[in-house]
């Protein structure tokens, strides 16, 4: 199998195309981008390599505690250690901050950050800090990207 190909492009800022986007920001009003560039970013306020804020900002290494930041939009890097880290984050902030911290991923339901930080395989339901997993139809054609994504894709609602 070329895991290569399933696994990594080289690239880990793919833009989340408005068609995903958009109905989810309509539903819980992001305030902030954690996982961005200025080129691909989908709020005004974010977290990223160059972020525009007054102090320095890592969405995987800082909190998200931000004044008036409610609903937070996570597309994070898809490589492998990166994203794992960025699941665990988002349940701990969310939890912590009691914000809602919607991601989306690819739907890897084999993987050890699925089972550790969204998925109770012993009750059978999300964990108790997601509120929601949704498993998107089809396969997500990344903004610039020169063909759909080579898996299928979820979203994870944390927070109450």
């Amino acid at each position: 199998m070329n895991t290569g190909l399933m696994f990594s492009t080289g690239k880990d800022d793919w833009a989340t195309p408005p068609e995903v986007f958009d109905p989810l920001d309509a539903e819980f009003h992001f305030d902030l981008d954690a996982a961005a560039s200025a080129s691909n970013r989908k709020c005004p306020i974010y977290f990223g390599p160059d972020q525009e804020l007054e102090c320095d900002r890592d969405g995987l290494r800082s909190g998200w505690d931000i004044p008036g930041v409610k609903a937070v939009w996570v597309n994070p890097p898809y490589s492998r250690g990166l994203q794992g880290k960025f699941i665990e984050h988002a349940a701990a902030e969310s939890s912590s901050l009691g914000i809602t911290v919607v991601m989306l991923l690819p739907a890897r339901t084999d993987t050890r950050a699925f089972h550790d930080w969204i998925w109770d395989r012993t009750a059978h339901k999300p964990q108790p800090w997601v509120r929601e997993v949704r498993f998107l139809k089809g396969r997500i054609r990344f903004v610039g990207a020169p063909a759909s994504a080579p898996f299928p894709s979820m979203v994870v609602v944390f927070g109450r």
